[in-house]
């Protein structure tokens, strides 16, 4: 007997084995209990999830020798005949091929009135319905409202809207859904358990979401790899077969982003090209770690979830979560977003994965117009004024220009900028950065946070102790240096403990806990003792008061403001924004 397809051999034989469907069979299961059974069924929904062979099994329920029910018995020769579409009162009838109204009248107007030669009921089956023409469709409308009693229509479309509202309106519509990863996986699993092929939960969660919901789909994907693996399956032969992106090169490109390593980030680019990926899939697979990261910073508890990350990769999304916040990870969502769509059109399709991962970089470097308003008032020095356009449409914004609001990554300082001496040397309002007319209450926090020291940044390979431990683990390990060392607000030597100070909202306890062990291994061996690294999460800075009377507060932020006002910097940005007051001041 010639080899018979997965989607074939494990077709559902009855109402409980169709996946990812229990509100259309158990509708149908109480209905088949009750009696209340329509004449015409339309069933509605994407390509492989289960329309087609729901209409067989309640086919089946129709004509079983052993009566009326929504368990079939599967042995009797009705139920064989129409599982392997041979039954004569059964009819199957592609409508792509009968959509002119004299073959709807030949196959199954002019058939109505026989009766039937076997079973209970006569059923016709039309597939893909929306393909009749319009005179077919008119043509059954009588034949639909009113059949004879032993005559049952059941149709099945991927395109409901353009089934016409009559034929509708005198059938029961059932939509199915598309099949979530998880159902697809275990549906897989339980079919490779049977086959007695091995194969590994990553494998079969990249074939469930390279699926999209289709049954039939995954199932066929499966056979593709079985042809190609044989008994043993791996991840990386499913990922070589159906020409998928390696979970690893996405995961090493969001590092390469976070660490801000543009050359990194090109060799990526450059080995995504070697290895032969689709570069528009590149974009999509990245867009979707992207969304899996925000699906982490909004519910953590999600880390165990398999569609989200597979058990090797859990630690790494882990670190990653705590590097961006929400509004990093919305904006590179949009980014990633265009590219996949700029690399469809390209003539050079790499160029735009690469500009498209610069920019992504980039957008890691905002700075908060506050803190450019700050610096060309250096004449002060110890004040830093917040200001907001009054009037609809105002609001902080960040530079450059069209970049969105509110990021929790701590900018790094910018140079100090030489204050206006006279009304002459103002720049033109034209070449200003527009601030953005969204606020974000997030980036004010954000700005008010100590910036990271330039020694975080570009530390020296000879030097201090500190400098030396951070060019050590920049060198040695990257991604621990950009997701961890280069978003500490201040790194400092106490006795036999080096300790990172981050803020609270920067949540970096889980991606400083992966990295803890080789930090206290490098920190000992640049010092030649043993040196423990520890994280301070409280984010306050030596010095300031945490507490204090309101009253002291208030005439601190007055005097604050009269020096704010006295600052050259400050008037000349009034001056440029004369729209613009000043909301607040803070002591740097």
């Amino acid at each position: 007997m010639s080899y018979q397809v997965i989607a074939r051999t494990w077709r559902p034989q009855k109402f409980d084995d169709v996946v990812g469907q229990q509100a259309v069979t158990r509708t149908l299961r109480n209905a088949l209990a009750s009696g209340r059974l329509a004449q015409a069924f339309v069933f509605a929904g994407p390509r492989g999830v289960g329309k087609t062979t729901t209409a067989r099994i309640l086919a089946r329920a129709f004509n079983c020798v052993n009566g009326l029910s929504a368990d079939p018995c599967g042995f009797c020769e009705p139920c064989v005949e129409i599982h392997e579409a041979r039954d004569m009162d059964v009819l199957e009838i592609d409508a792509a091929t009968h959509t002119g109204i004299d073959n709807v009248r030949e196959v199954i107007i002019s058939g109505l009135g026989i009766m039937p030669a076997r079973d209970r009921y006569k059923i016709f089956i039309i597939d893909e319905v929306h393909q009749l023409s319009n005179a077919s469709f008119n043509s059954l409308l009588k034949s639909l409202e009113e059949p004879p009693p032993h005559v049952i229509f059941m149709m099945a479309t991927t395109e409901l809207h353009k089934i016409p509202e009559t034929v509708l309106s005198r059938s029961q519509v059932y939509e199915f859904r598309t099949i979530s990863t998880k159902q697809i996986a275990e549906k897989l699993r339980h079919i490779m358990d049977a086959e007695g092929i091995t194969v590994g939960e990553d494998s079969l969660q990249l074939i469930a979401r390279d699926a999209e919901g289709s049954m039939r789909d995954a199932e066929s994907k499966l056979d593709q790899v079985i042809a190609f693996t044989g008994k043993t399956i791996a991840a990386d032969d499913v990922a070589t077969v159906l020409g998928l992106v390696g979970r690893d090169l996405l995961l090493d490109t969001i590092e390469a982003v976070t660490a801000e390593d543009a050359p990194a980030a090109f060799a990526l680019a450059a080995r995504a090209v070697d290895m032969g990926y689709d570069l528009r899939a590149v974009c999509r697979e990245l867009s979707r770690v992207v969304r899996d990261l925000l699906v982490l910073s909004v519910d953590p508890s999600r880390i165990g979830d398999p569609e989200i990350a597979g058990e090797g990769e859990r630690d790494r999304l882990e670190a990653l979560v705590g590097c961006f916040s929400r509004e990093d990870l919305l904006r590179a969502f949009d980014l990633l977003t265009r590219a996949e769509a700029e690399v469809r059109v390209a003539a050079q399709p790499r160029y735009q994965l690469e500009m498209a991962l610069l920019r992504w970089i980039h957008l890691r470097k905002l700075v908060p117009i506050e803190d450019l308003i700050a610096g060309a008032g250096t004449g002060s020095g110890s004040s830093r004024t917040l200001l907001e356009k009054s009037g609809p449409g105002s609001g902080s914004s960040r530079t450059p220009q069209g970049a969105g609001p509110g990021s929790s990554r701590t900018p790094p300082e910018q140079p100090a900028t030489k204050p206006a001496a006279t009304t002459s040397s103002v720049p033109k309002p034209s070449r200003v950065p527009t601030p953005s007319p969204v606020v974000s209450d997030f980036s004010r926090t954000a700005a008010k946070s100590p910036v990271v020291s330039d020694f975080s940044r570009t530390a020296a390979p000879t030097g201090s102790f500190k400098d030396a431990f951070l060019a050590r683990v920049k060198a040695e390990r990257p991604p621990a240096y950009g997701t961890v060392l280069a978003q500490a607000m201040r790194i400092e030597l106490d006795n036999d403990r080096l300790v990172l100070t981050f803020s609270a909202s920067q949540k970096m306890g889980p991606a400083f806990e992966t990295y803890r062990a080789f930090f206290d291994q490098t920190a000992s061996q640049v010092a030649g003792r043993k040196v423990a690294v520890v994280a301070d999460m409280s984010g306050v800075e030596p010095g300031k008061t945490v507490n204090g009377s309101e009253q002291e507060i208030a005439a601190k932020k007055a005097a604050l403001r009269e020096q704010a006002l006295a600052d050259s910097g400050v008037q000349t940005m009034l001056e440029i924004f004369p729209a613009a007051e000043i909301r607040d001041v803070e002591e740097m």
